[in-house]
């Protein structure tokens, strides 16, 4: 005779309708849902002229906020349901490896140097900084060409925003020249 415990708690997970703050699905679906409602009321405070066609600022982020809403009030629905993620099947996926908290530092910090240096250096300066940056600790071996392109991404970004869609992004160092 053996014993029907499950010592990681897995089979437990998705049976019956027992609901707990843990559980990581219906925390996820709750985040979700958090993040629709600061779009909407983060966006509901912009107020610009619309363009010709009728769509504003506020049009886009409008979508997002409420499509965020639906897909987490779906998701928060199924998880009360009963519903729970399937653990990964990929032959790829070692799901008893550890966390690459490096990488996440490394990428958190990167982030965090990107906020703090946009105004000083410029969307474009920053930009390719930050994109760069990313691409290299994610794995980029081509540093020089991971570099071109990390330039090129920050400029047509800047370009079409603020060309294309007279959305104001800082110019920084090169203020005057573009």
């Amino acid at each position: 005779m053996h014993s029907t415990e499950d010592p990681t708690g897995a089979a437990d997970r998705g049976a019956g309708p027992a609901l707990s703050w843990r559980r990581p699905e219906l925390v996820l679906a709750l985040v979700v849902l958090g993040l629709g409602v600061f779009v909407i009321v983060g966006t509901a405070d912009v107020t610009a002229a619309g363009s010709s066609l009728g769509l504003g600022p506020r049009f886009f982020p409008m979508i997002v906020g409420s499509a965020l809403l639906l897909i987490g009030l779906f998701y928060a629905i199924d998880v009360v349901r009963g519903g729970h993620g399937d653990p990964e099947e990929s032959e790829d996926v070692d799901t008893g490896a550890r966390a690459d908290w490096r990488t996440v530092a490394l990428v958190s910090a990167i982030f965090l140097a990107f906020a703090a240096l946009l105004d000083l250096l410029g969307w474009i300066i920053a930009g390719a900084l930050l994109f760069f940056g990313l691409s290299v600790v994610l794995g980029a071996t081509r540093r020089l060409q991971a570099g071109v392109i990390a330039i090129l991404l920050s400029t047509g970004s800047y370009l079409a925003f603020v060309k294309g869609l007279g959305v104001t992004l800082p110019a920084g160092l090169l203020s005057g020249v573009i």
